[in-house]
């Protein structure tokens, strides 16, 4: 027992061991931390529709050419993304890193933008998506979403997380296929996107002419078992309950310290306390999933293609003002989500840091630290230009002018804030709960 002297009266309180341990250990309370996540941060998910989604999300049917599925550049074994800076797509073989060009199909070009790692999408505060924020909540809007397409494409998806699904399936580099290669994707070259024909309806028929997804089909969605047809937003909405159950996020060290759990200590409390205080990465990676899910401009590398149209001949990528149209948003991109970040690779919207380390040294210094182009991950593409912008002093300088100044940090800060983004790794959700399925019911290869 301990004995602790009340200075205003002498009266001696006395208390066990364990309890001045608990004491001791308990976590300081700090205004700037946020706080624990909680259930009601996330949507609700129904069972039976998230393992009807795990197959579709594992299907390569959902692709033009019955070759890619959404796990091609989004899985578990690389942090639900592909472990590559710009992920092939169409007229790619393999996965991860291994994956390289079909010589009989050799794709036109990169996807033009890393793969984002799906953690804690079904929460309820993401309301904007992909690196430029092209698809976001908009009450004001019919559909209830602010997209590029149509209004009444927008129709009939539960919520942002399925919206999403409709951009890959219709994309030529990612999942259509080219010009010409099947009826998705003529049906995109001529714009035909909804109603009889279009490419998500012949997405769906595809998965509704397959009797075992039929069924369940009409399981989870009572209507559908009424005599409705199975619309390209049902598979959607199945996908949408999957990840949102699969990658929940919130059961890590961190977490644990947030609730009171356990205690973050060492370098990893250091890391912690320069996150959110000096170092000044809370004031962009703010929040329960440190994301302030706004835009802006770091001065990442640009590697790759660049966005840009069909008919447009530069390669940057403008990021955010592709969207909005305005000056102020050139080279500005969402603020990722660290979540399980140590497990993401490669980093930046155009993945042009493999090592995690380098690049908090770059964003702590973007202005200060020359580009290293073998921090690249870009499996082997004959004909394309990967360094336009990196070797043009002029592009480069215009991404730098813009960027934020930084914060300097020594060598020991850095290794304090590494230990402290490992303890955002969460081994529930990077194990995934339902896993990779051994097959699906169209019967094609499962990315394994």
């Amino acid at each position: 027992m301990f004995g602790f002297r009340n200075r205003r009266n002498g009266t001696v309180i006395w208390a066990s061991a364990l309890a001045v341990m608990t004491l001791l250990l308990a976590p300081v309370a700090r205004a700037d931390l946020p706080a624990p996540v909680t259930d009601d941060a996330y949507m609700p998910v129904d069972p039976a529709e998230a393992k009807l989604g795990q197959l579709l999300f594992y299907d390569p049917i959902l692709s033009g050419n019955r070759n890619i599925s959404c796990a091609t550049c989004h899985h578990p074994r690389f942090g639900t993304g592909d472990g590559v800076s710009l992920s092939l797509g169409e007229g790619g073989i393999g996965l991860g890193p291994e994956r390289h060009v079909d010589p009989a199909n050799v794709p036109e070009q990169r996807v033009p933008r890393n793969a984002t790692g799906l953690f804690n999408l079904g929460a309820r505060e993401f309301t904007v998506l992909f690196h430029d924020g092209r698809i976001e909540v908009d009450p004001s809007r019919p559909g209830g979403l602010r997209t590029p397409l149509d209004e009444d494409m927008t129709q009939g998806f539960a919520n942002l997380l399925s919206a999403q699904t409709m951009f890959p399936v219709l994309s030529p580099d990612e999942m259509a296929g080219h010009y010409s290669e099947n009826d998705v994707s003529k049906a995109v070259r001529l714009g035909r996107i909804t109603g009889e024909g279009g490419a998500w309806d012949l997405i769906a028929k595809r998965v509704s002419a397959i009797e075992a997804y039929r069924t369940s089909f009409e399981t989870v969605y009572p209507e559908i078992a009424e005599g409705r047809e199975i619309a390209f937003t049902d598979i959607s909405n199945a996908i949408a309950a999957f990840i949102a159950e699969e990658w929940r996020s919130d059961t890590s060290p961190f977490d644990a310290h947030l609730r009171g759990e356990e205690v973050l200590s060492g370098k990893a409390a250091e890391g912690m306390d320069l996150f959110y205080g000096k170092a000044a990465c809370s004031s962009c990676h703010s929040g329960a999933f440190q994301t302030d899910h706004k835009f802006h401009a770091m001065g990442v590398p640009q590697i790759g293609p660049g966005k840009a149209a069909r008919f447009e001949s530069y390669v940057r990528d403008d990021g955010r003002m592709r969207v909005t149209g305005r000056e102020e948003d050139r080279f500005a991109f969402r603020t990722p989500s660290l979540r399980n970040v140590t497990a993401t690779a490669p980093y930046g919207h155009s993945g042009a840091y493999k090592d995690l380390r380098l690049f908090v040294e770059a964003h702590a210094n973007p202005r200060g630290l020359a580009y290293d182009p073998t921090q690249a991950v870009l499996p082997d593409l004959q004909g394309v230009s990967d360094w336009a912008v990196v070797e043009d002093p002029t592009a480069t300088q215009a991404i730098l002018d813009v960027a934020w100044e930084g914060v300097p940090l020594s060598s020991q800060e850095i290794d304090a804030i590494m230990a402290f983004l490992e303890s955002l790794s969460d081994p529930v959700a990077l194990e995934g709960r339902m896993g990779v399925p051994q097959s699906v019911p169209s019967g094609l290869p499962v990315d394994r």
